[in-house]
């Protein structure tokens, strides 16, 4: 029967091993990203604002529709009242008594009322047209200003990602391939600590007596384990996986060999 690879009998030196290779994997990986920096999330915020401003420009637009038809109301209110004040005129010299006269005398001030209502009301959306005019020229200059921005930065992001692409497929790649000869239980805790890890580092080396990713210092016993490379260690202040500087050397001179 075929041994599957967590059943293989992989020595605590080949997995630290394995480990670092990876760490040194994703560090590289992590520099691209710092390379890109916060263009993407600047690019997404700027698409993001784009479309917000697009949604207020489609509201301006809407209600100047809205108030162009008030207009327009008014404007056939003012015409059919003015109609009725002739009507109700005309009507004044054929009258046979004077309720007749007084009913048609309030038709005619109340067409008239009515209109002085309709061009207030014309004059106010009129002044609504205006100033939502206004805002859609504000918008419009907006949008053209953050449309440019948005162009430059996705013309550097893509610079950059073209430049990078290509290296970042290949450390990815290798990433899979390592990870496929590394445990779950410790590729986990490995992802684990990398994740909480302010720089990305899982696994580090002691330096001047120290832990190299919270440089804490390491009692000298502890050292001693760490060089045997006979059971895996974290640093006890920061959980982060511990190898002697030698192994981290010869692992990184192959890595860019």
């Amino acid at each position: 029967m075929s041994e599957t690879k967590d059943s293989k009998e992989i020595s605590v030196e080949d997995k630290l091993r394995a480990l670092y290779d990876l760490q040194l994997v994703a560090s590289e990986i992590d520099k691209i990203k710092t390379l890109r920096g916060e263009l993407p999330l600047e690019v997404q915020d700027l698409e993001d604002e784009i479309a917000g401003l697009n949604t207020r420009l489609t509201k301006y637009t809407e209600e100047i529709k809205e108030a162009e038809f008030a207009v327009s109301g008014r404007k056939r209110d003012i015409e059919n009242a003015k109609s009725l004040i002739e009507k109700y005129k005309g009507q004044l010299d054929n009258v046979k008594n004077n309720r007749e006269f007084e009913n048609l005398e309030k038709e005619i001030e109340f067409q008239g009322l009515e209109i002085e209502l309709s061009e207030k009301r014309i004059r106010e959306s009129n002044a609504t047209i205006k100033e939502k005019q206004a805002e859609l020229e504000k918008v419009n200059m907006l949008i053209s200003d953050k449309t440019m921005d948005l162009e430059q930065k996705k013309a550097e992001l893509n610079e950059i990602v073209s430049e990078t692409k290509q290296e970042e497929e290949k450390l990815r790649e290798k990433a899979k391939s390592l990870e496929a000869n590394i445990e779950q239980r410790l590729l986990t805790a490995f992802k684990r600590i990398r994740k909480n890890a302010r720089n990305g580092l899982a696994v580090v080396y002691v330096q001047r007596d120290a832990c190299g990713g919270c440089f804490n210092k390491i009692p000298p016993q502890r050292q001693m384990d760490i060089r045997l490379r006979k059971k895996v260690i974290v640093c006890e202040y920061c959980g982060r996986i511990l190898i002697d500087p030698e192994l981290a050397d010869a692992e990184a001179s192959n890595f860019g060999a």
